[in-house]
């Protein structure tokens, strides 16, 4: 594993010198894309107990049940032929539960997942499934060039994207980057690219108040080509976001000084992203109001905003307590639920935002607790 890790640093530490410091967002997508070495692409184990984290779907199979009938809600009004669509399924725990859980069965469950790792976890995963399950499953490396009718699922996945960081000046903004410095990777500062500044520009001119000197954060510039990439290709239907992250006021409040930027290795969080690169995950917190606007630019409408916790108990998640056969299973319930709704644990953190083309028809999910006016 270390060796790994000294073969990224090596090619890291190669392209600084090559081409001068490196604007974070660079950074960020070698740690976690390198072919080969980058976390999500290198074949070490990293979900569950055993990974580095573990995600919603990985607590039990209660967030895919409930998550199953927002799904059958949206498929109802579409054609009998339509599309499941998940964007990387992670150790496929989702996609399994997914499938034996909806009541309509989608033709096919298309799984996009670049990287050849992943891919295999999934398929030992899945292999499990009945065969009329499992014949429904296909991977792809790239969004559909053919319009479909169907739902697309996005859990823990915008908080991948590599952001880019800055800090706030009494000359203005500069871009944070990765430097060299006796042999170790260090933060160092260069002048925003022409994209960064006109980003910040842009972020200043819609924030209640200007940002302080000395306030750091980041922005993914990437995120509305991402969504315009990944939402191209509904036809009709509903994209379902799940992730971590606040809406724009909320992000950038002149107390959340530091940015959102956090890394994972062994289920311990910290906040140095050049430890051990291509073993850590890195991450940044997801601007929602970023989002609805890209969504708005690709022709989407904003089909809902709330926290996981309304999503979830809006779709009743509750009601699989009263299938518990005896008080341990009751409690082995109780506690998962708990992990997922409770302002503590994943309940307020993680939010749900639906986008949705040709698709009108209300959504369960945020029947109790809609928070489009946060945005």
């Amino acid at each position: 594993m270390l060796a790994l890790s000294r073969q990224l640093c090596t090619r890291i530490v190669n392209a600084i010198e090559r081409d001068g410091p490196l604007p974070f967002d660079r950074y960020m997508a070698m740690a976690l894309y390198e072919p080969g070495l980058g976390y999500y692409v290198n074949g070490l184990h990293k979900f569950g107990p055993a990974g580095d984290f573990v995600t919603a779907p990985e607590q039990g199979r209660i967030f895919a049940r409930t998550l199953a009938r927002q799904i059958d809600d949206i498929a109802s009004a579409l054609d009998p032929d339509w599309t499941l669509l998940e964007l990387g399924a992670g150790s496929g725990a989702l996609a399994a539960d997914l499938l034996e859980s909806v009541e309509r069965l989608p033709e096919r469950y298309l799984i996009l997942e670049p990287s050849a790792a992943l891919r295999e976890i999934q398929a030992e995963r899945l292999d499990a499934l009945p065969d009329d399950l499992r014949e429904r499953i296909e991977w792809i490396s790239q969004p559909p060039s053919s319009p479909f009718q169907g739902v697309i699922v996005a859990n823990e996945v915008m908080d991948a994207l590599p952001v880019a960081c800055f800090v706030m000046t009494a000359d203005g903004p500069v871009e944070r980057c990765v430097g060299v410095e006796s042999d170790r990777l260090v933060w160092t500062q260069a002048p925003p690219s022409r994209r960064l500044s006109q980003g910040i520009e842009t972020l200043q001119e819609v924030l209640p108040e200007p940002l302080q000197v000395g306030y750091q954060s980041e922005i993914c510039l990437d995120l509305p080509g991402w969504i315009g990439t990944i939402t191209d290709c509904l036809s009709r239907g509903v994209a379902l976001l799940i992730d971590y992250g606040y809406p724009r006021s909320e992000y950038y409040h002149r107390d959340r000084s530091g940015g959102t930027l956090v890394c994972h290795f062994r289920h311990r969080a910290h906040f140095d992203p050049f430890v051990w690169p291509g073993l850590t995950d890195l991450s940044a917190f997801v601007d929602f109001t970023a989002v609805a606007e890209a969504a708005a630019r690709h022709q989407l409408d904003i089909g809902g905003f709330t926290s996981q916790a309304g999503f979830l108990l809006s779709l009743g998640i509750q009601d699989f307590l009263e299938q518990a056969d005896s008080t341990r299973e009751h409690l082995r319930l109780a506690g998962e639920i708990k992990r997922l709704v409770m302002p503590a644990e994943m309940g307020e953190k993680f939010k749900v935002m639906a986008l949705s083309r040709d698709s009108n028809e209300p959504l369960q999910g945020f029947t109790i607790s809609e928070q489009l006016g946060r945005l």
